[in-house]
């Protein structure tokens, strides 16, 4: 209904923002990782996805295409809502949401706040097939340097860093094929 805003950013904050369109201000529900995609740009553009409630239309807003659609994809698996998904998009990019369920790697998807088993089973089991014929990014996440410095990132993460700080600390440990544990114990020591 309403693909997205183009507009001026009245009010950000890291679940939401403000953003004024022919004179009237969308509240749109954001994830963390596009509260630091947004930056300080006064003009901004959101991908949008319109959730109608018995009770509310709620707006949710994405920095990416990718965000957009694996927000509609977790949201179609059962016991995945809106904010769920949100969390999840919060906790994790697309790119390592897919990776994390084309490799059924349960840990990743359950290490999510509110995520258990059963439910990142059920998360695996419903998008599997949807998640191989998807492309996100331009990075190749599948080759095993990448995999190794995705799973480092998503246990800095889980200790509690945050993202931005992990990843430069990981990309002045890293020198090719590194090993899970040397790159989270030089990422510690930078930390």
């Amino acid at each position: 209904m309403i693909g997205h805003l183009n507009g001026r950013l009245i009010e950000k904050n890291p679940t939401d923002l403000v953003i004024e369109c022919g004179g009237v201000g969308y509240e749109v529900k954001i994830s963390l990782n596009t509260f630091s995609s947004i930056g300080d740009a006064e003009a901004v553009k959101i991908f949008t996805k319109l959730i109608v409630r018995e009770d509310a239309h709620l707006l949710y807003g994405f920095a990416t295409k990718e965000e957009r659609e694996m927000f509609v994809h977790l949201t179609s698996v059962s016991g995945i809502g809106p904010n769920t998904a949100m969390i999840m998009l919060s906790s994790l990019v697309p790119d390592e949401i897919a990776h994390a369920i084309q490799s059924e790697d349960v840990v990743t998807i359950q290490s999510i706040k509110g995520i258990g088993a059963k439910t990142a089973q059920r998360v695996i089991l419903d998008l599997k097939d949807k998640m191989l014929k998807m492309t996100f990014s331009t990075e190749n996440i599948f080759n095993q340097n990448n995999t190794n410095r995705f799973d480092a990132l998503t246990a800095l993460i889980s200790l509690g860093f945050d993202k931005k700080l992990a990843e430069k600390a990981l990309d002045k440990v890293s020198l090719g094929d590194d090993s899970v544990e040397y790159l989270i114990k030089g990422a510690l020591k930078i930390l």
